[in-house]
């Protein structure tokens, strides 16, 4: 699996947190934060793939692009970019040693605890 940062995601993400689009929640409040699959599948029947992909900080290239596989390492709920979001896609994009992920999320990070 090759997965890239998705360029558009991150400036997403950077214009929410810059606009005051964000919440500052704890590390483990992303397994109730995060939108469940019928969420996503509404937003995406409601607004479309490129709207969906914009919230996700990662793509899958051997994914379909009219997929909700190809996109990985969500960070908000299609609102505001959550802290435990971005907490979460930092420490799996470390893990798998995603790095150009991992150092836009390191930022998203600094911006967000800046802001607190």
């Amino acid at each position: 699996m090759d997965v890239k940062l998705n360029d558009r995601a991150y400036a997403h993400a950077r214009r929410l947190i810059a606009n005051g689009g964000f919440v500052l929640d704890e590390r483990d409040d992303w397994s109730e934060h995060r939108p469940t699959a019928e969420i996503e599948n509404k937003f995406i029947q409601e607004h479309e793939m490129a709207a969906y992909q914009r919230w996700y900080l990662g793509i899958d290239d051997e994914q379909d692009e009219d997929t909700k596989g190809r996109y990985k390492f969500p960070y908000g709920d299609f609102t505001k970019v959550h802290r435990c979001g971005v907490l979460a896609a930092e420490s799996r994009a470390g893990q798998y040693k995603y790095e150009d992920i991992e150092v836009a999320v390191a930022h998203l990070h600094g911006m967000l605890d800046h802001a607190r």
